[in-house]
């Protein structure tokens, strides 16, 4: 849910001390429009932008729509100078979103022509501020949002077990967690993996495994656990991970290396060639 205080917050930040670029008078249509494929995601989001400035907003599509150039976003009514002071938070947010969703959408493509179950899912590798809006493009593009914060999950990691141990780790946080709250435990090894995977654990988490050490693992745990494959895991080697019969693969490259969508707002007629 996006509020009032953080749009006033990204407006105030783009807007300075003194804009003289957007003081223009009278009313105008504009449009938000589409200069390349994808996945679209943070229409709602542009859309509050540009609403919280008192313009009329009407949707031409919605969050994990595919788009394909020159499609319209967005139409939007209102003062010129009022559109021109949203135009590039929205845009940013939009495009923003937009890559996610799209890089997230060619990686479950991918992994699902190998394993039609596979679950790709995000990480807590997002921007400060911006992890709503970054889940919820994942969600766009067909992935998981995986924990949303810490306090959805117990993930056990390796300086827990570094302190702890990992068996007594997992037991340490169990008697502390609600019988809701599921215990995920990282691991580095098969041997580690193993000895996880015999505790009451519900998720084993593979790091940085190569594809044969899962299959290894996958082969030899209950199919009653959960199991995860991450680290450095890209939308050009995913199907190499789907193959293993993991059930899940998180990528952090969903939102820390992503490359915006092309969008751009325009009053008036829209260019022939974008």
């Amino acid at each position: 849910m996006i509020t009032d205080t953080q749009i006033e917050r990204w407006l105030r930040e783009d807007l300075g001390m003194n804009d003289v670029n957007n003081k223009i008078s009278g009313s105008t249509t504009g449009q938000v429009v589409v200069k390349e494929s994808g996945t679209i995601a943070g229409v709602d989001v542009a859309t509050a932008v540009f609403e919280y400035l008192d313009a009329d907003v009407t949707q031409h599509v919605s969050d994990g729509d595919v788009v394909d150039e020159g499609d319209v976003v967005v139409t939007v009514e209102g003062v010129i100078s009022a559109l021109l002071r949203a135009e590039r938070v929205a845009l940013n947010l939009l495009g923003h979103a937009s890559g996610i969703a799209t890089k997230t959408s060619k990686a479950v493509c991918r992994a699902r022509e190998h394993n039609p179950d596979i679950t790709i899912a995000a990480t807590r590798k997002t921007t400060p501020g911006l992890r709503e809006i970054e889940k919820h493009a994942v969600v766009a593009g067909g992935g998981d949002t995986h924990r949303l914060n810490l306090s959805h999950m117990v993930m056990v990691k390796e300086n827990h077990i570094s302190e702890m141990g990992l068996e007594h780790a997992v037991e340490h946080f169990q008697e502390r967690t609600s019988f809701t709250t599921k215990i995920e435990v990282e691991t580095e090894t098969y041997e580690e993996a193993l000895i996880a995977a015999d505790t009451s654990a519900d998720i084993i988490l593979l790091d940085n495994f190569s594809p044969n050490e899962i299959e290894r693992v996958v082969e030899d745990t209950d199919p009653s656990v959960i199991l995860e494959a991450s680290g450095g895991i890209t939308v050009e080697t995913v199907d190499e991970y789907a193959n293993t019969g993991v059930d899940v693969i998180s990528m952090g490259s969903l939102t820390h290396s992503v490359n915006s969508l092309d969008v751009s707002f325009y009053t008036g007629d829209i260019p022939a060639e974008l």
